[in-house]
């Protein structure tokens, strides 16, 4: 006898008087794969279970590692929601992608790979931040809103912690997106009191940010400690805490999902971005009574203000949203197989981007730094290799080539990336010898350029050209570009071409 979804989750996460949902279903009969795709917002490279140097539980995703293929060098095109988001969509490279900003819509004449798989037969399913909109807010109460023009058969699309929050509180106050819906729905209602929390923790304005003079005014905001110096847990208990939410809709889609009919769930978790808004049940499991979890190490070269209790703080809170997610990820495996699906699923976690976490005194991202740019990658699923960690040079929009070449769906008109899948089947191990990068400031344009060894990044700050050893200075800490001139200049000519 099947059990039912809520009993399922009742003892699979420990979280209570979820919504009512229906009995799982039976197997599919598909001859493509399907796409689960975990895509939490600001989860940088090195914060998993399998680096050592942290102690972030992430077990289900390391177990996803040993089914698959993990990716040490992956990093995502644009280090910033909406242009990383429009890359992915569109498949292409910062400045074919559309969206130079956060300030900017996704063009929706644009076709997206949610649109062309659609096309191809597939059910496409979204649900969280998709973030393809931040121009202007444009959700709907039931997260509809931009359904069809960015081609998915069933979507509740929500906005992200600031998103949400300012949205709320402008004229006239009240919900504008599905998740303030839903707070607002409880009783008590929670969507002003949540909006205001967001607002008392200290809301960055991103836009203002990505706009700023230079690549030093832009550090200089960036060393703001607001945002990531409030660790206290919030008021929310853990059923309604967006994450928890955004889970939720993303079986409830599951469940609705046509048989016979291959399929494509993408969840765009809001979590670990900042704020470091944790409930006390997950602070539990770090700072006590449930569990201890205090090995963290420091930032690399901080030179800010807080002290180092504080940033143990901030890291317990950071791990602590990427173990609850990690926690879903292991519900959403053990549904797949209940459903029949597991054996037939392509299983895919990475991020829109990573987070400085106080590396070099600097928080969040937009910054051509590995923290900031480079992202976990795990893919797994029917005929890929398994416990293989490829050095490859892969990007996010690879993933959107992988995506259409295991769904058979062509090819986008902006596809510039490669797909992954001759890596992943062990097919050949060869795969592009390069990865880049850029974002558009007011000053102008920065991008980076990497291989193994060498990575130039051009049009960041007044000092020129900087060239970082990646080998012997993983940290990005020295500019060697004056001691190696032949490799600036080799590296400057891929950046051109």
């Amino acid at each position: 006898m099947q059990t039912s979804r809520r009993g399922f989750l009742a003892s699979a996460t420990g979280l209570s008087a979820l919504s009512a949902c229906q009995a799982i279903p039976g197997p599919r009969a598909t001859t493509r794969p399907n796409f689960l795709f975990f895509f939490p917002d600001q989860h940088r490279s090195d914060w998993v279970e399998w680096n050592r140097a942290v102690p972030v539980p992430t077990p289900n995703l390391a177990a996803l590692r040993e089914r698959g293929v993990s990716f040490s060098n992956a990093v995502v095109d644009s280090p910033v929601c909406g242009p990383s988001r429009a890359c992915l969509a569109s498949g292409s490279v910062y400045e074919r992608c559309g969206v130079t900003n956060n300030s900017d819509n996704f063009p929706t004449d644009r076709l997206t790979y949610y649109k062309a798989l659609r096309n191809s037969g597939y059910h496409v399913m979204g649900c969280g931040k998709l973030d393809l909109h931040k121009g202007n807010y444009s959700w709907g109460l039931d997260g509809k809103g931009s359904m069809d023009a960015w081609g998915f058969s069933d979507m509740i699309d929500n906005g992200g912690k600031g998103g949400g929050a300012t949205a709320y509180r402008r004229d006239p106050i009240g919900p504008k997106d599905p998740y303030y819906a839903y707070l607002d729905s409880l009783d008590p209602p929670l969507g002003e009191a949540w909006a205001m929390e967001l607002e008392r923790l200290g809301r960055i304005k991103w836009n203002q940010i990505i706009h700023q003079e230079s690549g030093e005014s832009l550090e200089r905001l960036l060393r703001q400690e607001t945002w990531w110096g409030e660790t206290e847990p919030v008021f929310l208990s853990d059923e309604p805490y967006c994450d928890n939410w955004i889970a939720r809709n993303g079986l409830d889609l599951l469940d609705r999902a046509p048989d016979g009919k291959p399929w494509h769930l993408v969840l765009n978790f809001v979590g670990p971005h900042p704020p470091m808004d944790i409930t006390r049940q997950m602070e539990s499991g770090f700072r006590g009574p449930d569990r201890v979890i205090d090995g963290f190490g420091q930032p690399n070269n901080y030179d800010g203000p807080l002290p180092p209790e504080q940033h143990v703080r901030i890291r317990q809170n950071y791990a602590a949203m990427i173990e609850n997610i990690d926690r879903w990820l292991g519900v959403f495996l053990d549904v797949l197989k209940q459903r029949g699906d597991y054996d037939n699923t392509v299983i895919v976690y990475s991020s829109d981007h990573g987070e400085m976490l106080g590396d070099r005194g600097l928080w969040g991202k937009s910054l051509p730094f590995h923290a900031s740019a480079g992202v976990p990658l795990c893919i797994a699923g029917p005929g890929i290799r398994e416990g293989f960690d490829s050095d490859a040079m892969a990007s996010l929009i690879d993933l959107t080539a992988t995506f259409m070449d295991y769904g058979e769906a062509g090819e986008l008109a902006y596809q510039d990336g490669q797909s992954l899948r001759p890596l992943l089947e062990n097919v050949h191990d060869d795969h592009r010898g390069y990865s880049y990068s850029a974002l558009g400031i007011r000053s102008g344009l920065w991008r980076f350029v990497q291989e193994y060894r060498y990575k130039l990044v051009e049009g960041y700050g007044a000092e020129g050209p900087r060239l970082y050893d990646r080998e012997a200075d993983p940290f990005e800490g020295e500019n060697i570009a004056a001691a190696r001139p032949s490799e600036v200049a080799r590296l400057s000519r891929l950046l051109a071409a």
